[in-house]
């Protein structure tokens, strides 16, 4: 059976990605959130969401950012459960967000800010064999670290669903890694036990285990789906494998810390210049 080509749906399909994107481009331009591009995606359409969030970093791209590794989010089945959905989703690391050599996290470069703790990965193979396997994926692993990701949303309130989210490059904002590299020969991630405090109040705990069964699964996840997306991991990029406890804010002024054993500690000091999102 042949398809016949549809000129006019194209053209719609590419004035709604690019109205989206537009909306999150000027939310993060302006530093004030957008309502949600739900209206305009629906609220299933993940594919679509997706073509959004190519858009943008295409955008991303032409400014002079260059690609660093992957996020995983929506690891958590609480999480998943809360947007309807039954798998995680990714988003894209540019060199931008990292800051781990930053004296303070820049609050006046976020909007609403969450702080979660997570395994990162260090890729030292490419992945993008058409039989990946766990096997596969721990070899080509060079070592992991400690990182706090710092979420943030250009959807005003947090007020997302899992279109919102995939479009707004899986709700991504910065980064920080620590210092202590482990091998996997070393540790098993499932096994990995976390503490996060803001100003030394314990906030949030949790386990390897809580990040997808394994983070290791994460990271097969990401590895087939990337590879699928014709955009395969690739040797020495950064993989942040998904939260290991529940996310808390973190607003300008405080100091979020992150224990993951046998992983070490990873700080983040935020700054305390507010956005004029986040003194609303």
């Amino acid at each position: 059976m042949t398809t016949t080509p549809n000129p006019a749906g194209e053209a719609a399909h590419l004035e709604t990605v690019s109205a989206a994107a537009t909306r999150l481009i000027d939310a993060t331009r302006t530093a004030v959130p957008c309502s949600p591009v739900r209206d305009l995606l629906g609220e299933t359409d993940i594919d679509l969401a997706y073509a959004v969030q190519q858009h943008l970093t295409e955008h991303k791209l032409a400014s002079g950012a260059r690609i660093v590794g992957r996020k995983i989010g929506l690891t958590s089945p609480a999480v998943q459960q809360q947007l309807g959905v039954n798998r995680p989703d990714f988003g894209v690391l540019f060199d931008d967000m990292d800051v781990t050599d930053l004296a303070e996290v820049p609050s006046d470069r976020l909007l609403q800010p969450k702080a979660e703790a997570e395994i990162a990965f260090v890729l030292k193979a490419d992945l993008d064999d058409d039989d990946l396997d766990l096997d596969a994926v721990r070899a080509a692993v060079d070592y992991a670290v400690a990182a706090l990701e710092i979420v943030d949303s250009r959807v005003a309130g947090w007020d997302i669903k899992i279109t919102d989210t995939v479009a707004d490059n899986a709700s991504s904002g910065l980064y920080v890694l620590g210092s202590h590299r482990v091998p996997l020969a070393d540790f098993e991630p499932i096994d990995a036990t976390m503490r996060m405090y803001v100003d030394d109040e314990l906030v949030s705990e949790g386990t390897g285990a809580a990040c997808l069964g394994d983070p290791l699964n994460a990271l097969l996840w990401l590895a087939r789906t990337a590879r699928e997306f014709g955009q395969p991991l690739t040797a020495g990029q950064v993989v942040l494998s998904g939260a290991l406890g529940p996310m808390v804010p973190a607003p300008p002024g405080v100091t979020v810390r992150a224990e993951i054993s046998p992983l070490g500690t990873v700080t983040a000091p935020f700054s305390s210049s507010p956005t004029s999102a986040q003194e609303n």
